[in-house]
């Protein structure tokens, strides 16, 4: 069985100012179309049996600069609906809540069509992700690669290990990079994190 891929998109205005980026559906920088260009050759020297996509800009362009043709959109993929947290930095939110933690915490409530989620919300679709991943890697040879987003993959990961949601705080994600989960001895594992070709 192969290893699963985890593309962060790279970056965007609202990333590299620390802005929570959830909906809002902000397109790559430069230096992000560069960052994502930078991993088409850790991509080529893997056969891909499936890919899979958040529906927003920045990862479905990040998908295509590292050269996935044949990509399923996934909304499960989306990045975390920070609900009233939106476009703000955790500076910001931290001075009227300083002990505020994402990860435990979750949002402040959203408008109707974005209510926001809790850590536990994001980690059920995070699990649905994981089961496609499976039947994916059950019924294809090569890897299968996501593309998508910091705060969701994080969670993800933390799902594959067998952990709470939470614990996905502590695999910190940079955009434009690559993270391979695995498995020794019929067990998951972290291959690699947050790789970037050499330059």
């Amino acid at each position: 069985m192969g290893d699963l891929f985890l593309v962060r998109h790279g970056e965007t205005e609202w990333s590299r100012s620390g802005r929570h980026t959830g909906w809002t559906d902000v397109p790559l920088t430069a230096k992000g179309r560069e960052e994502a260009r930078g991993l088409v050759p850790l991509i080529r020297s893997h056969r891909v049996g499936a890919a899979f996509v958040s529906p927003l800009q920045r990862a479905r362009e990040t998908a295509e600069l590292i050269g996935l043709t044949d990509v399923r959109i996934d909304v499960d993929l989306r990045e975390w609906d920070y609900g009233g947290y939106e476009g703000i930095t955790t500076v910001e939110i931290q001075r009227t809540r300083p002990d505020w933690f994402l990860f435990t915490d979750g949002v402040a409530p959203g408008p109707p069509d974005h209510p926001g989620e809790s850590p536990e919300q994001v980690g059920q679709r995070a699990d649905r992700v994981l089961s496609e991943v499976d039947a994916a890697l059950a019924n294809t040879e090569g890897v299968v690669v996501l593309v998508a987003h910091g705060h969701f993959l994080r969670v993800l990961t933390a799902r594959w290990l067998g952990l709470a949601p939470s614990k996905g705080a502590l695999f910190q994600l940079a955009t434009g990079t690559l993270c391979r989960l695995s498995t020794e001895h019929g067990r998951p594992v972290i291959a690699a994190w947050n790789v970037r070709p050499p330059s």
